[in-house]
């Protein structure tokens, strides 16, 4: 039999403690041949607050964790494996019904897997910013100009802002900490 990828539901905030938890009893059990891989999917943001760039992990999907399985032929998880996930505290239950959990299809997986990977890669930018947002700069020499958006750059985190200088339409091109929604 084949591992296949199966969704577990957690109590809310203790994703990675569960994750950390059935890693240690997989390994404590020997059950390595029964459960493979367990990941809680994150995504790192980075934000800046007060001046200071700072990088967060976001759950993409609060209050599940992933578990790479093998299941009985009729379905159902076997015994050893069930009694380790069980006892862990913090679990609930697995996605599906009458104790035969529903496997994740293909492209789910894939979709999951590839967001995991870029997470250990350089984290994204958090831009709360669209073309065309009507905006009031907080800091720099423009300090207390309103303006519009006209571009966003999410790999840079760099905006550019159409204010009026002198009776004027200016481009600048600031840094997204510098300006907040007016």
């Amino acid at each position: 039999m084949e591992k296949k990828w199966y969704v577990l539901r957690v109590a809310s905030n203790k994703e990675e403690s569960v994750c950390e938890a059935l890693n240690k009893k997989v390994q404590i059990e020997s059950i390595d041949d029964l459960i493979g891989r367990v990941i809680v999917p994150v995504i790192k943001e980075k934000r800046v607050k007060g001046g200071q760039a700072r990088v967060f992990q976001r759950k993409l999907y609060p209050g599940y964790v992933f578990v790479e399985m093998e299941t009985n032929p009729d379905g159902t998880i076997p015994d050893r494996a069930w009694f380790v996930i069980k006892e862990t505290m913090g679990v609930g239950d697995f996605i599906g019904s009458d104790n035969k959990p529903v496997p994740m299809t293909d492209l789910d997986v894939e979709k999951m897997l590839v967001v995991v990977d870029r997470a250990q890669e350089q984290p994204s930018i958090s831009v709360d910013f669209s073309k065309g947002d009507q905006i009031k700069i907080k800091e720099g020499p423009f300090e207390n100009f309103e303006g519009q958006i006209e571009e966003v750059n999410t790999q840079t985190g760099r905006v550019k802002v159409i204010v009026t200088v002198f009776g004027r339409a200016t481009e600048l091109e600031l840094e997204y900490w510098q300006i907040e929604k007016s």
